[in-house]
């Protein structure tokens, strides 16, 4: 018998569970992305990865790189590849998690950008809609530029957004400090209780919260014409596992 379809708002769920991350302790596990380049490719993407995370327009700067023919819980990286292990903020899902805080995952977009200010999403997909990640169907459209909000400070980024119930305001807020002061940043807005953020509306006595997408930085190797392929919550993985940007 086949797998049943799952879709992406279930896997978050599942994944967000998993979560174990400590941000002021920088311990703990976290939900990676996997990414998979052509191994002569590899210097020019960490040197984007790296670039990206100095404009601000990635999460967090932490990645781990995979060798032909590693291994990583069960995956093989194929021949003439690398693979390149990154936070997907799925992890901030799990945190609010771990702190009782009631929260519906809505979606993943692309969010207009003018003077370095998020403005609005322009497209959303909706989790609770869809088996493939947004952020992946984005991507291949083509329609992000991140490089324009890097070298500007006005394009598209890939976001997304979850929605807390209004009474945990205090809580989410504790949480966003928290990672304000850690190896994951990125928030984009917090909207107030039944008001839309970013554009995008929220449920009665809910309130917004959106973040960077963790692809930002492929979307920037696309943008350059570089080949990637992308596998958006791929696991769960020790952070010690990974590496600053920074160090390497």
């Amino acid at each position: 018998m086949s797998d049943p379809l799952r879709f992406v708002s279930h896997r978050i769920e599942d994944y967000a569970m998993q979560v174990t991350f400590e941000p002021a302790k920088g311990t703990g596990t976290v939900v990676y992305n996997l990414s998979l380049i052509h191994k002569e490719d590899l210097d020019y993407a960490l040197s984007v990865f790296r670039a990206t995370c100095e404009a601000g327009v990635s999460p967090s700067g932490l990645i781990r790189v995979l060798n032909e023919g590693e291994d990583n819980d069960g995956y093989t990286i194929p021949s003439g590849q690398c693979g390149l292990l990154t936070l997907c903020s799925t992890t901030l899902d799990g945190l609010l998690v771990k702190r009782g805080i009631p929260f519906n995952p809505v979606g993943g977009g692309v969010v207009e950008v003018i003077d370095n200010i998020p403005r609005r999403f322009t497209h959303l997909i909706k989790y609770e809609s869809t088996t493939i990640d947004p952020l992946q169907v984005l991507i291949s459209q083509e329609i992000t530029s991140v490089l324009d909000v890097m070298e500007t400070g006005t394009g598209s980024l890939l976001g997304n957004i979850r929605e807390c119930h209004m009474e945990a305001e205090d809580k989410v807020e504790e949480v966003l400090e928290e990672l304000s002061e850690s190896y994951f940043t990125g928030i984009l807005d917090l909207g107030l209780p039944n008001t839309p953020c970013l554009g995008v509306a929220v449920d009665p006595q809910y309130m917004g919260v959106a973040a960077l997408g963790g692809t930002n930085w492929i979307a920037a190797l696309r943008e350059e014409g570089v080949h990637v392929r992308m596998q958006a919550m791929k696991g769960v993985t020790d952070i010690s596992r990974m590496e600053f940007i920074t160090d390497m």
